[in-house]
């Protein structure tokens, strides 16, 4: 059974990998860059959430961006709301 989930899983990181960098632009992929740190703003935080729930189901509240995560933190997140 895990099989089956690790591509779902990767399938995952890598939607939320292209919303996060379709949404903040480009440099937006550099490793450990966070939220804030990639100018991100409220608007942004809008489209991100928008985004994950649209294309993944995954319910996710502005306020976890504000936290200022970075790309790796943030899809952890998500992955353990979508396991969860």
């Amino acid at each position: 059974m895990t099989t089956q989930q690790q591509p779902a899983t990767a399938d995952i990181a890598q939607r939320v990998a292209a919303i996060w960098t379709d949404i903040l632009g480009p440099g937006s992929d550099r490793a450990g860059a966070t939220f804030f740190e990639l100018n991100g703003q409220s608007i942004a935080a809008v489209r991100i959430a928008a985004a994950v729930e649209e294309q993944l189901g995954v319910t996710l509240d502005i306020g976890d961006l504000f936290e200022d995560p970075d790309l790796e933190t943030l899809t952890r997140d998500i992955l353990a709301r979508v396991e969860g």
